[in-house]
């Protein structure tokens, strides 16, 4: 992954240029949203039954999902492209871990997480570029790892650019999403979709995927 790019580098300068603003809007955005609350729940649940291995927030801007997911019983770290939204995640969360970095080269090693969440963060991603994310994912995935996707609908259309208010994002298909995880050896757990609320403007996807990369099988069927 060539760390480069230029909409990295345009990514994080946008969000450097709105960290406050933005910041102050995502604080309390869960607060009313208690669809995207429950999946994030059975997100945890699933880790946590799967054992104790450090969960990654990639794309955590001001910190306020990393702490969510901490509460939620994991052993969470977030990672961002903005220095500027590293610094108040840090601020507002001084017992969380926060790193300036990339979710397309993680700092650690094969198989260390135990789950990843990208919440609205592979939104901004070109969508010829995004293949080798879902490889990075896989990669730093132990087995049976659990990675939730958060991100833009296109109800229907093909992948689509839209006027995103910090900086150029794109509405994927959910089965387009899906697909790509798949080639990487996700395996689909779930799937919702969310209608937007009065002052959004999209419908709402996510996705909670499972790593193929599994240890030797240890289970029965009645079937």
């Amino acid at each position: 992954m060539a760390e480069s790019s230029p909409y990295l580098t345009a990514t994080a300068d946008a969000y450097d240029a709105v960290a406050d603003l933005y910041a102050d809007f995502a604080r309390d955005s869960l607060d009313r949203l208690p669809l995207d609350r429950a999946i994030l729940a059975v997100f945890a649940e699933l880790v946590r039954a799967a054992g104790p291995r450090p969960v990654a927030e990639a794309g955590c801007g001001p910190g306020h999902m990393t702490a969510h997911l901490r509460n939620l019983g994991l052993d969470a770290f977030g990672i961002d492209l903005s220095p500027a939204l590293i610094d108040i995640a840090r601020k507002d969360h001084p017992d969380l871990r926060f790193e300036v970095g990339s979710m397309g080269a993680f700092d650690v090693a094969d198989g260390e997480l135990g789950g990843l969440l990208s919440w609205y963060s592979v939104i901004h991603i070109p969508p010829p570029e995004l293949p080798p994310y879902f490889a990075e994912f896989r990669r730093v995935l132990g087995p049976g790892g659990y990675l939730l996707l958060g991100f833009f609908e296109s109800e229907g259309g093909p992948v689509l650019q839209f006027d995103h208010k910090v900086t150029p994002a794109y509405r994927w298909p959910i089965d387009d999403l899906a697909d790509l995880a798949r080639k990487e050896e996700f395996v689909e757990v779930a799937r919702m979709l969310r209608e937007p609320l009065e002052d959004e403007r999209f419908r709402r996807g996510h996705l909670l995927m499972r790593s193929g990369r599994t240890a030797a099988a240890n289970t029965s069927s009645m079937e």
